[in-house]
């Protein structure tokens, strides 16, 4: 990859950008050096759908650190909602209802722009995830980004390799790192040895059902479609492919692998995440794969349903995943075994999965390896002090690494893409770790990246 300068970036950002703009005279703090300890850290929002409003525009919100002054969406009616949205939140704080005047983009490459932001929350749908994020790195802004990093290795490996080169703060959106304590401890106990030399790991979360019939409708006057289908190819608009033109329920598009891959990314990036923790394994990847998985005849585009997995490791681990119920972590050793559930915790309040409020997070083989307490000089994995946008707020602070870094979000992003593949590809797969490609099967590292739409995408970044 050639080096990259952000001027020019912005440069070229503002020659292909629609409208009059300005080329900021005063580069983001980022550029320069970040926030003073009294400074606001000012965040731009990028996508105001269903997770945005239910997860990250609250929890950051939260923080008085960040200031979210700007608001983007290509859908005009849930970026006004995003704008009243955070609007009402400081009206009601600060006793003013003209505390804030949140600025609306419907690009948001005039976002990035905007001198004034520090970083950006991307909570866009998954085939708008690299795109923006690698474009908010070269103009200087830290980011939030939601899972899962990518849909294809390819565009997965460019984003860590630009933000690595950059040097930004970029926190993936595997907050169940740092809301769901008892997956560190678990897979501290596991690194430390209470249950012996680990061989086999059992890793469950659901599956889709069968989605929505997609039927052809007019296109919304408040939607930007050819801008939502970004980089993917035309196709006829359908709001049960999209997301609700009124409320925010769960979206179309999560059912369609034009724009997402199902479950094996969306629960995938989460509970991949939490295993490789336990594993050792959060910076690599296995060394063979195989899969199978069911995909519905009469939805030709719809995401998997119910999968197996497996993989292999260097370190002599397997690991077993699969839609079985419960959602839950199972390590197994020489010496025992440990479970670790999630409780009555879940992702958002309409994903498909059961509660399970009366369910123990922990279990294990010998009560004792629970009460066990991790030494000083024993493995201690990253202290969780803060909720997860928090913790990322507090490294653009401290310029250290988040708790779902880059680097950890692309090589779990990574393992559930090529467990996507192996599942249209009979038999075992050997992976190169290193390489991150597949071993002599061109067919399977055909679909390490796929097309991209002009002038949408990643290949048309001028860097």
């Amino acid at each position: 990859m050639k080096k990259i300068n952000r001027r020019t970036f912005l440069k070229n950002a503002l020659a292909t950008s629609a409208g009059t703009l300005a080329f900021p005279a005063i580069l983001p703090s980022s550029v320069l050096g970040k926030n003073t300890p009294n400074d606001k850290i000012n965040i731009g929002q990028i996508g105001c759908g269903r997770i945005a409003r239910g997860h990250d525009i609250p929890e950051t919100l939260n923080h008085d650190v960040a200031r979210i002054i700007a608001v983007c969406d290509v859908d005009k009616k849930r970026m006004k909602d995003g704008k009243n949205l955070v609007e009402q939140f400081y009206a009601e704080k600060k006793g003013s209802k003209n505390y804030m005047d949140v600025e609306m983009y419907e690009d948001y490459r005039k976002l990035l722009l905007n001198p004034d932001i520090d970083a950006v929350i991307i909570s866009t749908p998954d085939h708008w995830h690299v795109q923006p994020a690698i474009e908010a790195s070269l103009a200087g802004k830290d980011v939030y980004l939601q899972k899962p990093v990518s849909l294809t290795v390819a565009e997965s490996q460019l984003l860590r390799d630009v933000v690595k080169e950059q040097g930004t703060i970029l926190q993936v959106g595997t907050q169940v790192r740092s809301t769901s304590k008892q997956f560190k401890y678990a897979a501290e106990l596991v690194r430390n040895g209470r249950i012996g030399t680990l061989h086999t790991v059992i890793v469950n979360f659901p599956a889709d059902d069968p989605g929505p019939e997609i039927t052809r409708m007019p296109i919304p006057r408040h939607l930007n479609f050819d801008k939502w289908l970004g980089s993917t190819p035309e196709m006829p608009y359908s709001e049960s492919a999209v997301h609700p033109n009124d409320g925010y329920g769960r979206p179309g598009w999560l059912w369609q692998e034009q724009f997402g891959a199902g479950m094996i990314t969306g629960w995938g990036q989460h509970q991949f995440d939490l295993a490789a923790w336990g594993m050792g394994t959060e910076y690599t990847g296995p060394t063979s794969i195989e899969a199978m998985a069911r995909f519905y005849k009469n939805r030709p585009r719809h995401v998997h349903g119910d999968f197996m997995v497996k993989t292999q490791y260097k370190n002599g681990v397997t690991m077993y995943a699969n839609s079985r119920s419960p959602v839950v972590i199972r390590y197994e050793g020489s010496e025992g075994w440990i479970e670790v559930f999630r409780g009555d915790y879940s992702v958002t309040k309409d994903n498909p999965a059961t509660s399970e409020t009366n369910r123990k997070v922990l279990n294990a083989s010998d009560p004792k390896i629970l009460t066990s307490e991790i030494k000083e000089d024993e493995i201690r994995l990253y202290p969780i002090t803060n909720e997860h946008h928090g913790n990322w707020l507090d490294c653009i602070r401290s310029r250290k690494q988040p708790m779902s870094p880059i680097e950890v979000g692309h090589h779990i992003c990574t393992l559930c893409l090529i467990s996507h593949i192996a599942m249209k590809i009979p038999g075992r797969l050997e992976w190169d770790p290193d390489k991150e490609r597949f071993v002599n099967n061109d067919s399977a590292n055909s679909m390490l990246s796929r097309p991209q739409r002009h002038p949408y995408g990643t290949n048309y970044i001028d860097m």
